[in-house]
């Protein structure tokens, strides 16, 4: 059973409806933006014949007073009105620099006149052979709205990876009360039994003839396992110390019990790098076993009961340590390395599929090291990567 199998196609929808609303915001603020500048446009040019109808003086008193009304309507499109040379005659609608000497006030201007250019060109103005210019840019209120689409989205943008963060968050803390707790309470389940199982081991050893076939002695030994395990669950939750110890040691101690319990054409082998060498981690004992167990026995379930299992330690010089546990069984397609490790997810037909997710939650945040799947090819094997720190 999969619960995560379509977790990806929810973020892609979310994530394509996110783009086509702000593909469409974007667009319909570009189109009253370019509706705008037209009706500025037609404005200046409104302006612009009002100029030239009172400086040519054939006009009634009324009508000047309608032009100058004209002109005097823009109050929002800065305009700069110019001589044929390009020198500053007038300006409407922003606000030039104050205490500028002669030389430096028509530079700012000639600065001004060149930046308006670049976005409109200028309107003459030609009164008895004389001409002048009129420049003029968008309006503030225009820039503002050609921004506030991209504005609008950062901001969108903002609370919906805020409110991912706050959601993400929320869920670990509940995942982890959740796991902790099944922890806790698998724990309490099996003291019952296993205080039960022992107390028939007890009994099992005044039978003579029992304990001579060594059922007894084998009963210890998996008593003990329970305890171990039932010791592995309590533990989950609680704060737990890491020390240094001899990594491929553990594992020898973690695959022993296995040896005896897997199938005789199931070769498992341990290897040191450098060879001979005592390569050291720190690590929290009991919780890094089980993690060295559960890779293991999925790895023996993938062979079918037949093939190799390599698990190879290798110092490197980061102060880190890695562990490659590798198998010849029938692999993990390339789309699948990572969702081995989510909850929920397996590819047997029995099992709840949390073995991995286990794994992760004791390497990562446990031991603060890495999981992952380094490689893997369907038919012909998989290759899990453990990292751990030999320094603190």
């Amino acid at each position: 059973m999969d619960i995560y199998s379509n977790r990806s196609t929810y973020k892609l929808i979310i994530i394509l409806f996110a783009l086509v609303i702000g593909g469409l915001s974007v667009v319909y603020t570009n189109d009253l933006v370019n509706k705008l500048a037209d009706r500025e446009r037609k404005l200046i040019d409104l302006s612009a014949k009002g100029y030239k109808e009172i400086a040519s003086a054939e006009f009634s008193e009324s009508q000047g007073f309608l032009f100058k009304e004209i002109i005097e309507a823009n109050t929002s499109v800065p305009v700069i009105l110019a001589d044929e040379e390009g020198n500053y005659i007038s300006h409407r609608n922003f606000e030039a620099p104050k205490r500028l000497s002669p030389e430096k006030e028509a530079d700012y201007f000639k600065a001004q006149i060149a930046e308006m250019k670049k976005q409109y060109p200028p309107i003459l103005i030609e009164i008895a052979g004389l001409k002048q210019y009129i420049y003029y840019r968008n309006s503030d209120l225009i820039n503002q709205l050609r921004y506030y689409p991209f504005i609008q989205l950062a901001v969108i943008g903002l609370f919906v990876i805020m409110g991912y963060l706050a959601f993400s968050l929320s869920k670990n803390a509940e995942q982890n009360r959740v796991w902790v707790g099944l922890a806790k309470e698998t724990a309490h389940q099996l003291g019952t039994p296993i205080s039960s199982l022992i107390a028939w081991a007890e009994y099992l050893k005044t039978k003579p003839e029992i304990e001579e076939e060594g059922i007894v002695e084998e009963m210890d030994k998996d008593i003990q396992r329970l305890q171990m395990i039932t010791a592995r669950f309590s533990s989950i939750g609680s704060e737990q110390k890491l020390q240094l110890e001899d990594l491929g040691e553990m594992v020898e101690g973690a695959i022993s019990y296995l040896r005896s319990r897997v199938s005789q054409r199931v070769s498992i082998q341990v290897k040191i790098q450098p060879e001979g060498s005592q390569v050291m981690a720190f690590i929290n004992r009991p919780l890094l076993e089980w993690v060295v167990e559960n890779i293991t026995k999925n790895a023996v379930d993938a062979m079918a009961g037949e093939g190799k299992l390599t698990l190879e330690i290798t110092e490197l010089t980061e102060g880190n340590v890695q562990m490659d546990i590798t198998d010849t069984g029938k692999g993990i397609p390339r789309n699948q390395f990572k969702k081995v490790f989510e909850p929920g997810f397996t590819t047997k037909k029995r099992g709840w599929g949390l073995g991995l997710t286990l794994a992760r939650r004791i390497v990562e945040q446990y031991h603060k090291g890495r999981i992952f799947v380094k490689s893997s090819e369907p038919g012909k094997g998989t290759t899990f990567r453990i990292l751990l720190r030999n320094r603190m």
